[in-house]
């Protein structure tokens, strides 16, 4: 495709077209006092409204270097103890989070018009219960992590299948084997945003902010 022919379809498509996105109205000032509560809200919201993959989301890291990476990834869960994503400690994003243990996530569900971000120092869960969290996923996610080698420069993809197909076999005669580089990793918020389209631009944004005696929330400029 010429790059001409890029800009003239970019021209061509809208974003929150009323045939596939309900914009609804976000009174800030019903906002419940914790993040977690109106975020487990909006995610129900998203799920009812058939938003596909409601549960993935952008992980943003950088490196000892700082330079910045993202990602998309699963949400494993969102409790008191924060936001939480697995992966190999080995990994790019792994080593990454181990050199700066800090990160951002960010969810968008285009059929609300609903954005949320999440910003915060990560940790990571003890061994067992991040073993625990890969063998409560399916037996394709346990070969995925017994394949291990993420990130790793590939020689081809003969290997990969065959790295591939041995995993599965051991995932499927032994759906507890550990994988020992498998970390759950927590996000713990020190804010959260909440942002709401608004046909006429007005958008809404509403910011937690952690501080020493609870939440504080502040309204943003679109």
């Amino acid at each position: 495709m010429a790059l001409t022919d890029l800009h003239e379809l970019l021209r061509t498509l809208r974003v929150w077209s009323p045939e596939t996105t309900e914009l609804r109205p976000f009174d800030p000032d019903t906002a419940p006092p914790t993040p977690l509560s109106l975020f487990t809200s909006w995610f129900a919201e998203a799920v009812d409204a058939g938003q596909p993959e409601p549960h993935t989301m952008s992980l943003a890291t950088t490196d000892e270097d700082g330079d910045p990476d993202v990602r998309i990834v699963v949400m494993h869960g969102a409790d008191a103890e924060g936001w939480s994503f697995g992966t190999h400690s080995t990994s790019r994003k792994g080593r990454a989070l181990s050199a700066r243990p800090y990160a951002a996530l960010v969810f968008y569900w285009p059929v609300l018009g609903r954005q949320v971000r999440v910003r915060g120092p990560v940790s990571s869960a003890p061994s067992h219960d991040s073993q625990a969290d890969l063998q409560a996923r399916s037996t394709g996610a346990l070969a995925a992590a017994l394949t291990g080698r993420q990130s790793e420069d590939l020689a081809s993809l003969e290997e990969l299948r065959n790295a591939s197909e041995a995993a599965w076999d051991r995932a499927r005669q032994n759906p507890t084997e550990p994988s020992p580089t498998w970390t759950l990793y927590r996000v713990r918020p020190e804010t959260v945003e909440f942002f709401q389209g608004d046909s006429e631009r007005r958008h809404v944004r509403l910011e937690y902010r952690k501080t020493g005696w609870g939440w504080q929330r502040q309204l943003l400029w679109p």
